[in-house]
């Protein structure tokens, strides 16, 4: 099943809003392909599949349970969407080592997403993983 730009932008977009926002784990098995790789400099090794989608979004919603992406940008040409986000949240649980810190946190990224069959079958993305240790005070701020 071939999809159109218009669609890829559609499914790039709903598993943000539904499984990070609302924190609906079974819409990323309709929209994740079995064979899907997820490249996150963020983390040590590409995740794969559902299974790895959810634990990806379980680690985050835990450690940022009011975690809200809002999708800036969408850009579609052919199988390929670049979509361009913000999110905010406050830091309550362990993240990547560091203990919750209460703070507030505002981070941007983009992500590119190939979406074959109507599915996510691979994605890149890149965060401000910088800003945000800076945000959670691990990291100090330039001039500081």
């Amino acid at each position: 099943m071939s999809t159109t730009e218009a669609e890829n932008k559609e499914i790039a977009r709903k598993l943000p809003e539904e499984a990070i926002n609302e924190g609906n784990l079974d819409i990323i098995d309709e929209l994740v392909a079995d064979d899907y790789v997820g490249r996150n400099p963020a983390v040590p090794e590409p995740y794969h599949g559902p299974d790895g989608v959810k634990e990806f979004v379980s680690m985050v919603r835990t450690a940022f349970p009011d975690l809200e992406y809002t999708v800036e940008d969408l850009i579609a040409e052919g199988d390929k969407v670049v979509r361009r986000d913000r999110a905010t949240g406050t830091h309550d649980g362990e993240f990547m080592g560091v203990e919750p810190t209460g703070k507030e946190i505002e981070i941007q990224g983009v992500v590119i997403v190939r979406i074959e069959d109507g599915k996510f079958a691979e994605s890149w993305s890149y965060a401000n993983m910088m800003g945000l240790m800076q945000q959670l005070g691990v990291v100090e701020s330039p001039g500081e």
